[in-house]
């Protein structure tokens, strides 16, 4: 990943889309050269030089205070997870050649998470690492996503699976929607930490061989998807829609406990409880009696992001 093109795309991107209109940019006729706002326009809406804005998106970030970052996310109508985009990228271009690529560690499933995720028997749920791995789950977690929790088997990375398997698009009713909310995602952490050397893979991987990822990577969209709703084509209970909800752990900010409920009273909640006297059934017969997940997870990278 190339920082100075991440940032001139971005910041290209974000001009192209915000009309004149939308800006309140007064207009004075002629013909317009370029979809959405002009580099003076920017910079004047801003407060800097056209030179100086010219030069942030050509790329160079460096040493761009937080109140020039503050006006220019004002001035192109940024919501909360470009605004934290546009910040990594400064700080990441400010670091500039100190920055050096590196493998993280994996983290760890904390004690109190299992412990969780032991009582919550009754609640669909899986717990990710920083990079998306499932790094543990319940029994109705693992019945939820059975294509993700393989019988005698590791689990499957979750971004993989989305755009490598096509069984993913027959269990993903909107598979475009969660696929492109995955892609976002992507996009959020490789401004954060643009030297890991894990992410940097996975996005190769997906690049050469999905053109549905290489196009929307392209696009440059960064969204925080911590919460909302997923209809599943689920093998055992038929169609069902839930709802998400993304939960941190002080002690361990790099794992989530992800929770999937429907709303009560709707065909999607006798569907889930259906799978949860499926669940029962298997598990006093002795199937599907898969550990709930404090294994080692898959080797390769993931993504934060919701199933």
């Amino acid at each position: 990943m190339d920082l100075r093109d991440d940032i001139q795309q971005f910041l290209t991107g974000m001009r192209a889309r915000l009309t004149p209109e939308q800006a309140g940019v007064a207009l004075f006729g002629g013909e317009r050269r370029v979809p959405g706002l002009r580099h003076e326009e920017v910079a004047q809406l801003a407060g800097v030089s056209t030179a100086y804005y010219t030069r942030m998106e050509r790329g160079d970030l460096r040493g761009v205070s937080e109140s020039v970052l503050r006006a220019l996310a004002r001035a192109l109508h940024m919501d909360d997870a470009e605004t934290q985009h546009l910040f990594d990228l400064a700080r990441a271009s400010s670091a500039g050649r100190t920055a050096t690529s590196r493998t993280r560690g994996r983290p760890l499933l904390p004690a109190r998470a299992a412990q969780l995720l032991d009582t919550m028997s009754d609640v669909p749920a899986i717990a990710l690492g920083r990079l998306g791995d499932p790094l543990g789950s319940n029994a109705l977690g693992r019945a939820l996503f059975p294509d993700l929790f393989p019988e005698g088997a590791p689990p499957l990375n979750h971004t993989r699976y989305l755009f490598l398997d096509d069984r993913s698009r027959e269990f993903y009713v909107d598979w475009e929607r969660s696929a492109r909310e995955v892609v976002s995602g992507l996009r959020l952490l490789a401004g954060h930490d643009p030297a890991d050397r894990a992410l940097t893979a996975l996005v190769g991987e997906l690049a050469t061989h999905s053109p549905e990822f290489r196009a929307w990577w392209a696009g440059h969209t960064v969204r925080i998807h911590a919460t909302g709703d997923k209809t599943l084509r689920h093998p055992v209970v038929g169609e069902l829609t839930v709802g998400y909800d993304s939960l941190s752990f002080a002690s361990a900010p790099q794992v989530q406990l992800v929770t999937y409920l429907p709303q009560p009273g709707t065909p999607s909640a006798d569907a889930l409880d259906l799978l949860r006297t499926w669940v029962a059934t298997q598990a006093s017969s002795g199937a599907g009696t898969q550990a709930s997940g404090t294994g080692p997870p898959p080797s390769g990278p993931g993504l934060p992001q919701v199933y």
